[in-house]
């Protein structure tokens, strides 16, 4: 499966939860028990994290491809196709645990996995974490859309996430492995988009994180 194919099966998605309002119903409910460090501004709170949601879904497919590209661009992409290949795999062969989802929830979760998959993958290498190539944005979309999966499911789903990248990773080395080829070209143009995306796909929406810290006066 493409990232172009699943960019359709998420087309279609939308077309038919536009239909239905099936997914934007189950949003109004968990819109209620928001976590307090979340705000959604404006006077249509729910159309706003309906649009967040389709946003974040609609990524998924685009970082499968910037990753591809840029890792090819910096011929790496032996390096790289171990995370392709599984994040695709979310879409094209999803765990039997999400045979109960379908529509924009189901795909809400594929996407959660790909986009946690990429987090992962970046905190467990030194050169990614030097990299600044991701944005504190994006570990509080993908906080947001944790606490819309819910818990206990949420969790489990990390910790397959964690395991996943062990395998990927192969050794303990991984994140040692000199990545800066792949650094650099990520700082091109093929990055750029990606990094607009996630800076802006809250503030776009109206959602605010709020973290407040105590003073130890």
């Amino acid at each position: 499966m493409t990232p172009e194919t699943i960019s359709q099966i998420i087309a279609q998605a939308r077309e038919q939860d536009a239909h239905t309002d099936q997914y934007r119903e189950q949003l109004a409910g968990a819109l209620d028990g928001l976590h307090a460090l979340i705000r959604i501004d404006g006077d249509a709170p729910l159309d706003a994290l309906y649009h967040f949601v389709r946003e974040y879904i609609e990524m998924a497919p685009g970082l499968i491809e910037c990753v591809r590209v840029c890792a090819d661009n910096a011929g790496v992409g032996n390096l790289f196709a171990p995370f392709i290949r599984t994040a695709t795999g979310y879409f094209s062969s999803p765990s039997v645990l999400l045979a109960r989802f379908d529509g924009l929830e189901g795909l809400l979760i594929k996407a959660y996995q790909c986009h946690r998959l990429m987090e992962e993958m970046y905190e467990n290498n030194r050169s990614f974490r030097n990299s600044n190539l991701m944005e504190p944005e994006a570990t509080q979309a993908n906080l947001l859309v944790h606490h819309l999966i819910g818990e206990p499911f949420a969790n489990e789903l990390d910790q397959s996430i964690l395991i996943t990248v062990r395998q990927i990773a192969g050794s303990p080395d991984y994140y040692d492995l000199n990545l800066t080829p792949f650094v650099e070209q990520a700082s091109d143009e093929a990055w750029q988009w990606m990094r607009e995306y996630w800076l802006n796909l809250l503030t776009r929406n109206g959602i605010q994180f709020h973290f407040s810290f105590r003073s130890s006066l």
